[in-house]
Formats: C-alpha cells, structure tokens, sequence
C-alpha cells in the first residue's frame, strides 16, 4: 500500500501526536489508578488489616525490583517519539483531557 505525495507529509506530523495522545491517557489512567491504591493502602493501615513495611524494607525491595524494570524497559524509550513536538503536544493533551 502507497501514500499518495499530496498527503504524505502529514504522516509524520499526525503518527508522534497520536502516540502521545494515547501515552497521556494510559499515563493519566494509570495515575488514577495508583492514587486509589495508595488511598485504599493507607485506609487499611488505618484500621489495623494491614502493617506497611519499614522504609528500610521499602528501599531493600526497590533497589532489587527496579533495575530489572529499568533493564526491560530501558530500550523501550527509544521506541517513543519523545523529541517530536507533535508526540510531545499529543502527551500534554491526552493528560489534560484523557
């Protein structure tokens, strides 16, 4: 399948600004989502269902898990448009209005 030449220009414009657009909404909801959580978290803490873990256990737990999602996820962000203005006007909209 062929672009015609006349509208072939906006491909490059209109793809990075739909990337960000659904980056800034999976961002947004995902936010949401962690807010509750913590929410939820600290209610059961509150009431005694459940005991939150030292900052010491915290940091020992981070420092194991977190370079193994850096590691998997390090390649990824060359993936993202992330230096095209219409990526970055895509992400700041979908986190506004998504």
């Amino acid at each position: 399948m062929s672009i015609p030449p006349e509208i072939a220009w906006i491909v490059p414009i209109v793809v990075p600004f739909i990337i960000g657009l659904l980056i800034g909404i999976i961002i947004k909801k995902a936010l949401k989502l962690a807010l509750a959580v913590i929410a939820l978290i600290i209610v059961l803490a509150v009431f005694g269902y459940i005991i939150i873990p030292s900052v010491q256990d915290i940091i020992k737990i981070a420092m194991t898990v977190l370079p193994q999602i850096q590691a998997q996820l390090g390649p990824l962000i060359n993936v993202l448009p992330y230096s095209s203005f219409t990526f970055i006007i895509g992400l700041i909209l979908g986190l506004w209005k998504g």
